[in-house]
C-alpha cells in the first residue's frame, strides 16, 4: 500500500472518529454527566499523555527551529483552544444537525484560502467536487429529524461557525510544519501548548463531573471520545495533511455525515432510506472530483 493510499484511508478514519463525537458529546452534556469544557479537558489531556507516551517509544530528536515556535503556538491556539472550545460548547447548545451543517463550510474555506496562501490550484474539478459535496451533505442533514432543542441554538450555531473558521486557519498554518517535521512531533507540541491554553477555562467544569454515577457504558463512551475520537483522529488527520494537499484533506469532511448515518443505523436502528443513498453518492463523488486531478499528476510524477 503506497503512502497516498494510506493518507486517504487515514483521512477517512479521521472523519469516522469525528462523526462519532457528535452523538457522544450530546450524550454527556444532555444528560448532565459532564459540561462541554470539562469533557474538553479530558479529551485534550488524555491525548496529550498518549502523544508523550508515543514519544517515549519512538523519540524524534529533530529540533524545532526557533522561528517556528510561534507558528506552532498559533496552531495550538487555532486547533485546540479556539476550534475545540468553540465546537464542543456550540454543540452542547445547538442541534447536532446545525453543527454538522455549519462544519461543512470548512473545506470551502480551506480551498479558497489554500488557493490564496499556499498557491494550490483551484481547478474546475475541485469547484464541482465542492458543490457536489455540499449538496449531498445538505440533503443528508436537512432530511434528518432534529434532536431535542438546545439551550441557545443561535449562540451554539455562531460558536460552531467560529470553530470552523479557526480550524481552517489551523489547516493552512500546519501544512508547512508537516512538510518539515514529523506529524506526530508537530501534534505533540500543538497539544502541549493547547492544553495550557484551555486549562484555565476548563478546570471548573472538570471538577464538577459526577464520576461516581458513571456506568460501564459511560466509561466506554468516554474512551471513544478521547482515544479514537480525539487522539487517533488528530494523528490520522496530521498524516493526511502531511501527504496530501490542504484542500484534499479538507474535502474529506464531507464523509462525516455519511459515517454519522452509518453509526445511527447500527446503534439507533435507523433505516437506510433513499435520500441517504443519494446523498452518500453525491458526497463521495464530490471527494473524488476534488482530488482526481491531483492523483493523475502524482501518477505522472511517479
Amino acid at each position: 500500500m503506497n503512502q497516498n493510499t494510506k493518507a486517504h484511508l487515514g483521512l477517512l478514519g479521521t472523519n469516522l472518529f469525528f462523526a462519532s463525537n457528535y452523538s457522544t458529546v450530546k450524550y454527556f452534556t444532555s444528560n448532565h454527566y459532564a459540561g462541554p469544557f470539562g469533557l474538553n479537558l479530558i479529551r485534550i489531556g488524555v491525548s496529550l499523555i498518549l502523544f508523550w507516551i508515543l514519544f517515549l517509544f519512538k523519540p524524534v530528536k529533530t529540533r524545532i527551529d526557533k522561528k517556528e515556535i510561534l507558528p506552532i503556538i498559533a496552531c495550538a491556539l487555532m486547533a485546540i483552544a479556539l476550534n475545540q472550545m468553540f465546537f464542543i460548547k456550540g454543540l452542547a447548545l445547538t442541534f447536532s444537525i446545525h453543527a454538522a451543517l455549519l462544519t461543512l463550510i470548512t473545506p470551502i474555506l480551506i480551498t479558497i484560502i489554500a488557493a490564496r496562501i499556499l498557491k494550490e490550484k483551484l481547478t474546475i474539478e475541485k469547484i464541482i467536487g465542492l458543490l457536489l459535496g455540499v449538496g449531498g451533505a445538505a440533503i443528508l442533514i436537512t432530511n434528518r429529524e432534529a434532536s431535542a432543542p438546545g439551550e441557545n441554538a443561535l449562540l451554539g450555531d455562531f460558536l460552531i461557525l467560529l470553530s470552523a473558521i479557526a480550524y481552517t486557519f489551523y489547516f493552512i498554518l500546519v501544512k508547512p510544519l508537516m512538510k518539515k517535521y514529523s506529524a506526530i512531533k508537530v501534534m505533540r507540541l500543538v497539544f502541549t501548548f493547547g492544553f495550557f491554553f484551555i486549562l484555565p477555562f476548563c478546570t471548573k467544569e472538570f471538577s464538577e463531573i459526577t464520576w461516581q454515577i458513571f456506568t460501564f457504558k459511560d466509561w466506554f463512551l468516554l474512551f471513544l471520545l478521547t482515544v479514537p475520537g480525539t487522539f487517533l483522529a488528530y494523528v490520522f488527520n496530521a498524516y493526511g495533511i502531511q501527504k496530501l494537499s490542504a484542500s484534499i484533506a479538507g474535502a474529506y469532511i464531507y464523509s462525516q455525515p455519511v459515517f454519522a448515518v452509518a453509526i445511527a443505523m447500527m446503534f439507533l436502528k435507523e433505516p437506510l432510506s433513499f435520500y441517504k443513498i443519494i446523498a452518500a453518492i453525491l458526497i463521495f463523488g464530490g471527494v473524488f472530483l476534488s482530488n482526481r486531478k491531483k492523483n493523475a499528476e502524482q501518477k505522472e510524477v511517479n
